[in-house]
């Protein structure tokens, strides 16, 4: 597919990119939903002494005075997900600078949905476990949405959905996103080194010269970048956070034609962070054992907290504040797009797994390993029910043909 990079995108062009996207992101939904009932297979089998050895084994990176050694599921989840995190922050600055962010009037709905589908849930899970001051750590944890699955959910209904309604469920997915990130900068930190936080604000200013400065290429960037990383893991504050630091510096427009670095960027990580680090997360973070577990142990507060934070917290968060946005008038309804196909949306909101499950271990970890089981049950028979419900809704709400107006 030949694929231009005009320096000032036309509008032809942003609507390709988006369409390039939002496949990219169905097919990574895929890949993830196959890595986690492969980790589930392997973790209720024969296999799980492999899996577990495998997420265990232990690798070291050592330079000079400066030693880092963990199991590689630290690896991953320190590590990848920082690149994760880097590209969400690239498509949040793109977004911000020329896209759907940019426009007050188109930002009023999906960002007041986002409030409701964070405030939501989390007002459900700290309901049902607020006398529990090890379980209520997880209040955050239905709070956030899966775009990846999400989109790979309303894939499946084509050309029947309009874009109105995919722009909308990507514009809020990106907010909430910012507003995990937000979440874990500021609840899910640990004790800070001055040290490290000094060595990470060294870094920080020297992105800022280097964009300051007007420097376009990526290398210069990285470097400061890992520095940045380094310090950021040792300073008690999640190492992730560096990678979305690092993509709000990096120039997004280029000095001739062509693609600056950041949508350069954009468009190199996406395959790799749907199609291998997103699915390398799920595949070492979903496979939990089900042994001695029933279905009653769904009805525990910490699962039920967030299958219902999820279902219902999300569908009536998004649905009620978008509802309240259009009848107060601050804002109107994604052209073509029903009250009906709303609340199938809404409902698909409440497809948290990556971000959830990112949550999980933040809020739990090894300190609570049975809190981290119960709640990864219930991110995924939340995250089922969504998907379920959500497209049940939307089958019944869309025309039944294509829509016939695509904007391009």
């Amino acid at each position: 597919m030949k694929q231009t990079h005009p320096s000032e995108p036309s509008r032809g062009c942003i609507v390709s990119a988006i369409r390039e996207f939002l496949q990219l992101e169905a097919a990574g939904g895929i890949l993830l939903m196959l890595a986690t009932v492969v980790a589930m297979v392997a973790a209720n089998t024969a296999a799980e002494g492999l899996y577990q050895a495998f997420l265990d084994t232990r690798v070291a990176v050592q330079l000079g005075a400066l030693h880092i050694a963990k199991p590689l599921i630290l690896w991953i989840n320190d590590g990848l997900m920082a690149v994760f995190f880097f590209l969400v922050g690239l498509e949040i600055k793109r977004e911000v600078m020329e896209g759907e962010l940019t426009n007050p009037a188109q930002i009023t709905l999906p960002a007041l949905g986002a409030v409701g589908g964070m405030v939501g849930p989390a007002a459900i899970y700290a309901w049902l476990n607020w006398n529990d001051a090890v379980a209520i750590d997880g209040w955050a944890i239905p709070a956030a949405t899966d775009i990846a699955f999400a989109l790979g959910v309303l894939s499946l209904l084509g050309s029947r959905v309009p874009n109105g309604l995919k722009i909308f469920l990507l514009t809020l997915a990106i907010l909430d996103d910012l507003g995990a990130i937000l979440i874990i900068a500021i609840f899910y930190t640990d004790q800070l080194s001055v040290a490290s936080l000094a060595v990470a604000a060294a870094a920080v200013v020297g992105l800022w010269i280097l964009n300051w400065r007007g420097v376009k290429a990526i290398p210069p960037y990285f470097f400061v970048g890992l520095v940045l990383w380094v310090a950021v893991l040792k300073s008690g504050v999640h190492a992730t956070l560096a990678g979305v630091v690092l993509a709000l510096f990096i120039p997004l427009k280029a000095d001739a034609d062509g693609p600056g670095p950041l949508r350069r960027l954009e468009h190199d990580l996406h395959p790799v962070v749907a199609y291998a680090i997103l699915p390398l997360f799920a595949f070492a973070n979903a496979g939990v054992s089900l042994k001695g577990l029933s279905v009653g142990s769904l009805l525990e507060p910490v699962p039920l907290g967030i299958a219902a934070g999820l279902l219902i917290g999300k569908m009536v968060g998004v649905f009620g504040m978008s509802a309240i946005a259009v009848k107060s008038g601050l804002a109107r309804l994604p052209e073509g797009a029903s009250w009906k196909a709303m609340l199938g949306v809404s409902t698909l909101c409440g497809i948290g797994f990556t971000m959830s499950i990112f949550i999980t271990g933040l809020a739990f970890g090894d300190a609570a390993p049975q809190q981290a089981i119960a709640s990864i049950i219930g991110i995924l028979a939340g995250t089922l029910a969504c998907a379920v419900v959500g497209y049940l809704i939307l089958a019944a709400a869309l025309p039944k043909s294509a829509v016939v107006d695509q904007r391009g």
